[in-house]
């Protein structure tokens, strides 16, 4: 281990760090830093460590001792090629204590509260912006193999939100089909067309309800999961350990999430448009008494690819915005039990909400293309 005292400038003292640093506990070359700094004429702090090879966590702490000596003496401190993960370790050892506060009430005018409200509300979508950038600069380390993050945890995660979906997916989608063509039936018994009840819950079940049914569900079940989850490591501060030891929580925690859920979701949309229709049939044959040969002949007529194809681009948009919703909250969560209740609700509300505004737009983007 290395650690070189200079002064390249007047007012101005610099700590070259070279070689590896490990167990570092020297006193007496702390204690020569110290005293370096305690010069009224210095002005500046540089830390420099092109040098530097490897280290570990007491390098930490003696930079995070001599930085915070130098700021009580309002020395400007200045980083020249350091590592990123030493660097995030510094400004998270140096980051303020956040601890709860009670709200103030502030007595301000109407237009003054409304200028507030605008103002957080455009900083919440510019965080929500950079959230989903974070995302897909996570995807693009994973496809360049550069992403943290462990097999095992995408093993969990999808066995998690695919297999044991599965029942109260179907269950769900079932009795939506049975609903679905029992309130049709209503209205086509009074034209003698019941027959039609088949191509009405294939072409509805397929093109959008099996996807919303199975996005509600998925919202409600895995995104809640997700915030609660992570909200809770944030409680137990597994998430700041995770930064400690310079491994990006994106990485580690989001993209096994995102992915799992992406992916699962158009399989799980597959699964609700068949229990639908299911659900349909067995209120065409049993209670309408619609032949079961003339209900799958209609169901067949009325099933189209594109129809199809609609509903499993739903279910990928779905997967990924209830993936992002969960991840998000529970990324930004506090450091409460409370926090952790907040989140989660926030989570679900979120999701259902983004979904369906996403489903109106792309309904209306389908309809002037044509699909």
């Amino acid at each position: 281990m290395a650690l070189t005292i200079k002064n390249n400038q007047k007012n101005e003292l610099c700590l070259e760090l070279t070689d590896d640093f490990f167990s570092f506990e020297d006193l007496s070359l702390k204690n020569k830093v110290l005293t370096a700094l305690t010069d009224s004429s210095l002005k500046r702090l540089t830390i420099q460590a092109e040098k530097l090879k490897l280290w570990d966590t007491t390098l930490t702490a003696f930079l995070y001792k001599i930085i915070k000596f130098a700021q009580s003496k309002k020395i400007e401190i200045k980083y020249q090629k350091i590592p990123t993960q030493l660097k995030d370790q510094l400004n998270l050892a140096l980051a303020v204590d956040r601890k709860p506060t009670l709200d103030v009430k502030k007595n301000i005018s109407f237009l003054e509260d409304i200028g507030e409200t605008t103002l957080n509300l455009f900083q919440t979508i510019l965080k929500g912006i950079s959230f989903i950038k974070e995302a897909f600069s996570s995807i693009g380390r994973l496809v360049t193999g550069k992403a943290v993050t462990r097999f095992v945890d995408f093993v969990f995660v999808m066995n998690d939100c695919g297999p044991k979906a599965l029942l109260i997916v179907s269950l769900i989608s079932f009795m939506v089909g049975l609903i679905l063509a029992f309130v049709g039936s209503i209205q086509l018994k009074l034209f003698g067309a019941e027959i039609y009840v088949a191509s009405l819950v294939t072409i509805g079940m397929i093109r959008i309800m099996g996807a919303i049914m199975a996005g509600i569900i998925m919202a409600g079940r895995t995104g809640a999961s997700y915030a609660a989850t992570i909200g809770t490591m944030q409680v137990n501060e597994e998430v700041d350990a995770l930064k400690t030891m310079g491994i990006p929580s994106m990485d580690f925690l989001v993209l096994p999430r995102l992915l799992c859920l992406v992916i699962s979701m158009p399989i799980l949309v597959m699964l609700a448009d068949f229990m639908g229709i299911l659900g349909g049939a067995f209120v065409g044959v049993f209670l309408l008494n619609i032949p079961s040969s003339e209900y799958l002949k209609y169901a067949f007529e009325a099933f189209g690819l594109t129809n199809f194809l609609v509903g499993i681009f739903h279910g990928f948009i779905f997967g990924f915005v209830i993936a992002l919703c969960g991840c998000y909250y529970g990324i930004n969560a506090g450091k409460n039990a409370d926090s952790v209740g907040l989140a989660t609700t926030k989570a679900v509300v979120s999701a259902i909400v983004w979904m369906i505004i996403l489903t109106g737009f792309i309904t209306w983007a389908f309809s002037i293309i044509g699909i």
